[in-house]
């Protein structure tokens, strides 16, 4: 999970523990911990209280999160170029 990984990363460049994590988001440590294996499935309302605990910003962490849940439906699929080709000229068509 691209998410998990970069959860990590924050946590650890802010000197936090899991258990401390937990602690101010009023989870279980295991959560976390499976969170950032990617184990777990994130809400994006947890990203946005986790943006705001590692002070990032909460713009960058749900592109990554859309990127991950994205990734999650195609890994497998041997046409998910051309469906993301298809996804982005509609994207592109509603600016």
């Amino acid at each position: 999970m691209i998410i998990g990984k970069k959860l990590r990363e924050l946590r650890e460049q802010k000197g936090l523990l899991l258990r401390q994590v937990a602690a101010s988001l009023e989870v279980d440590t295991a959560y976390i911990s499976k969170m950032e294996r990617g184990e777990k499935n994130i809400k994006r309302e947890f990203i946005l209280k986790l943006a705001e605990l590692y002070q990032t910003d909460k713009n960058q962490l749900i592109t990554i999160w859309l990127a991950d849940q994205v990734y999650d439906i195609l890994k497998d699929e041997t046409l998910a170029e051309s469906a993301l080709n298809i996804v982005k000229e509609h994207i592109q068509k509603r600016k």
